[in-house]
């Protein structure tokens, strides 16, 4: 039965975290599966998607070349929060990620908030990369068969169709692999990564070919407002690098591989994008790439002349956008298991398998929900309303390395932000700048969807939380909440 409402201040220890996660691997059938190499590309596997194959038109639209500017702004905020995450990762390696990160540093209400956010990053989110997916499944088809589906089974109302058939499918597959079993998963993960990193390679060596200089002029047709917009717009690109931090019960060595994974992918994928924004707007200019539906395939088809290229890169974008789908719906899983447990949200999404070793009920019942807004919304109707959640929750992860550096200063990290407190002041300042960019309609969204969490907290968590206060153990931890 629940008891009176929780102090909203009060604060989780690292040492508690871990030790619950400890319990519940001990107990409850979660297995390290993931070593540095599962990890680095569940990174990517989480990264390059629709943001690249299909929000570079977008990005390409509001800057024009310069959007190498906008995704080397974009990149730099995500570094700045990268290394956050790498320290508090690496010193609580627990599923929770930013959620876990908020409690221990920040106190319950604010990490009821930030995993009512998360529910934007991972669960929103996941609805506007499977809305993506559906228009390379198209491209696909074509290229192979000259035949398409019909706008009213590939597309939502908003766009001019009924019902977005391949969005919903894409997460049917993605939860169906999901509760087979994190090793499967991983695995499945790992060669749709190696896979669409090969393909975007091959898309930077098709573009190159018929570069030209001219087409980089003006390099800056808006100015910096358009620069600004474009790296609004290019952020969505690097949405679940932070998804890394949610495999912190189950990747081999959290502590060392955590940190290193975050770190690469980022560098990775910074390289990536730069690179095939020079190749598509050197081949064929900006104005051309701007705005334009499966831009990729497009510029392969120009450039070679043949749609059987263009078909290559759109069997890669469907590929990775459906390996976005499977990585960001597992984060989200594991977020919903963390807030479970101590009662935030309902005790249904902590029940792991024994069989599978995975929360079933809670990935079935993720895909059931956000399986709605992919079938009937479109994707512009949600990339601002995710990107400004992202950044909300990245903002108070940096104030979160903050506060845990004053309040346990003998923790053990295993990576320590460099020039702290620079660094996190500087992620918060980038953070918010980006989140002003997004627009005073994307705020007012934003804005109700906070007054909603306070209102669910108030009335629901608040009231359940199990928060214990004297065991540190695992055992006990574990004994202390069942018996709440």
């Amino acid at each position: 039965m629940p008891g009176s409402p929780a102090n909203p201040f009060r604060i989780k220890s690292p040492e508690l975290l871990v030790a619950e996660a400890g319990a519940d691997l001990a107990g409850h059938g979660l297995k390290r599966h993931m070593g540095l190499f599962q990890l680095v590309c569940f990174g990517v596997g989480a990264i390059v998607g629709t943001g690249i194959f299909v929000g570079l038109s977008d990005s390409v639209a509001q800057a024009g070349p310069a959007v190498v500017v906008s995704f080397l702004l974009a990149a730099l905020t995500c570094v700045f929060t990268a290394f956050a995450f790498a320290e508090l990762g690496g010193a609580i390696p627990v599923s929770g990620s930013s959620y876990s990160f908020a409690y221990a540093g920040l106190g319950e209400g604010t990490a009821f908030l930030v995993g009512w956010c998360l529910l934007l990053e991972y669960g929103v989110s996941v609805s506007a990369v499977a809305v993506g997916w559906s228009q390379y499944v198209n491209e696909l088809l074509a290229s192979l068969t000259g035949w398409q589906l019909p706008a009213a089974l590939s597309a939502g109302p908003g766009d001019g169709g009924v019902i977005n058939l391949p969005a919903v499918i894409v997460i049917a597959l993605a939860s169906v692999l999901l509760v087979r079993g994190v090793r499967e998963s991983a695995r499945a993960t790992a060669a749709m990564a190696v896979l669409k990193l090969a393909i975007l390679v091959a898309f930077c060596a098709i573009g190159f070919t018929a570069f030209k200089h001219g087409n980089l002029t003006p390099f800056t047709p808006a100015g910096l407002g358009g620069i600004g917009a474009g790296t609004t717009a290019a952020f969505f690109s690097y949405i679940g690098f932070d998804a890394i931090t949610t495999a912190g019960e189950e990747a081999k060595n959290p502590r060392r591989n955590i940190p290193i994974a975050i770190l690469v992918c980022i560098g990775l994928v910074t390289v990536l994008y730069c690179a095939v924004a020079l190749a598509a707007i050197g081949a064929i200019g900006g104005p051309a790439v701007g705005g334009r539906p499966a831009a990729l395939s497009y510029v392969v088809n120009q450039v070679t002349g043949s749609t059987v290229g263009g078909g290559v890169i759109a069997f890669g974008a469907v590929v990775a956008i459906a390996s976005v789908v499977l990585a960001v719906m597992y984060g989200q899983t594991r977020i919903l298991m963390s807030m479970s447990r101590d009662g935030l949200v309902p005790r249904v999404f902590e029940r792991v398998s024994p069989k599978t070793a995975t929360p079933v009920s809670g990935t079935l019942i993720v895909a059931v929900v956000f399986a709605v807004p992919a079938a009937f919304s479109s994707l512009d109707a949600v990339v601002n309303l995710c990107t400004i959640g992202t950044l909300a929750t990245m903002a108070v992860v940096n104030v979160a390395v903050i506060a845990l550096r004053r309040r346990e200063p003998g923790l053990a990290r295993s990576f320590r932000v460099p020039l702290y407190p620079v660094m996190p002041l500087l992620g918060v300042g980038f953070c918010l700048y980006l989140m002003y960019e997004t627009g005073w309609t994307t705020w007012v969204q934003f804005a109700a969807f906070l007054a909603a969490g306070c209102l669910v907290y108030a009335f629901y968590g608040r009231r359940r939380s199990r928060l214990v206060s004297a065991p540190v153990t695992a055992d006990d931890a574990v004994a202390e909440r069942q018996a709440v």
